[in-house]
């Protein structure tokens, strides 16, 4: 039995601030995956993790059907609060078990979530949904984002550094991640896909020091850390707040994400 529970309560309790804060997936994705999958409009795309539905109300408009798959309530009742595309389910399931039939779909993606699933299983459950030629996309955003303002970002990553030092010292929580830099490593050595590939696209969109703060407070890490009496003080979220407010003040301001996205071919 793969065991989730605990990464599923990791984002628990900030369903809001998750959705407000973070990137949509790339504009250029979907023409990407279309072209791999051999379709101009899939009749169904399958969003494993789907959240709050950021990155599965992105093919409200590009596909006849879209389904979310997402095991933490809290997320996916939010989900659904905030997508009135008629043509948009959320289900709750799990990444290597999601109830849908085989060869259902030409298209599966995976946002910003493969490094809380258990690859092989997920693998395997992918390439039963897809259709033959299908294509699976694992996409994730590098952290942070490129504000425009050196002095922020490396702020960000200071305190960063001090909040990954911090959770290495709570007890045991029996979350599982795994390194994102191996995703096309094991996708390759998996057995599941006939083709694979990584590519780096781009995103723009705009950000100001709240933004900043609200993606680092979207942070399960710092959640986590929340939840166990660590103060922002402690994670140095007082520090990131100054130097936020600073360089990058109230005026939205250009941002640029590069996202890395795992692609299989089934």
């Amino acid at each position: 039995m793969i065991e989730v529970a605990a990464n599923i309560e990791r984002f628990n309790g900030f369903a809001d601030l998750y959705d407000q804060h973070r990137a949509a997936p790339p504009s250029l994705l979907a023409e990407v995956l279309l072209r791999l999958a051999q379709t101009s409009r899939p009749s169904l795309v399958v969003d494993l993790g789907s959240g709050t539905g950021l990155s599965t109300r992105y093919w409200a408009e590009r596909a006849g059907r879209v389904i979310g798959i997402e095991p933490g309530e809290e997320m996916r009742q939010l989900a659904q609060a905030l997508t009135s595309a008629e043509n948009i389910t959320y289900q709750a399931g799990f990444s290597h078990a999601t109830g849908l039939p085989d060869a259902c779909t030409p298209i599966v993606t995976a946002s910003q979530a493969l490094h809380w699933m258990e690859p092989q299983p997920t693998f395997e459950e992918a390439a039963r949904i897809l259709v033959p030629g299908g294509v699976f996309a694992a996409f994730d955003y590098d952290w942070p984002p490129t504000t425009g303002c050196w002095q922020a970002d490396a702020a960000y990553q200071e305190c960063f550094q001090i909040v990954r030092d911090l959770e290495k010292k709570l007890p045991s929580l029996g979350v599982k991640q795994w390194d994102k830099s191996q995703h096309l490593a094991r996708m390759q050595a998996s057995g599941c896909f006939r083709f694979t590939k990584e590519i780096v696209l781009h995103q723009v969109d705009q950000g100001n020091a709240e933004r900043l703060l609200g993606l680092a407070a979207s942070q399960g890490n710092v959640q986590t850390l929340l939840k166990h009496g660590c103060t922002q003080e402690e994670m140095g979220l007082d520090r990131l707040r100054q130097a936020a407010q600073r360089f990058l003040g109230s005026q939205p301001q250009t941002w640029y994400w590069s996202s890395r996205v795992r692609i299989g071919i089934v």
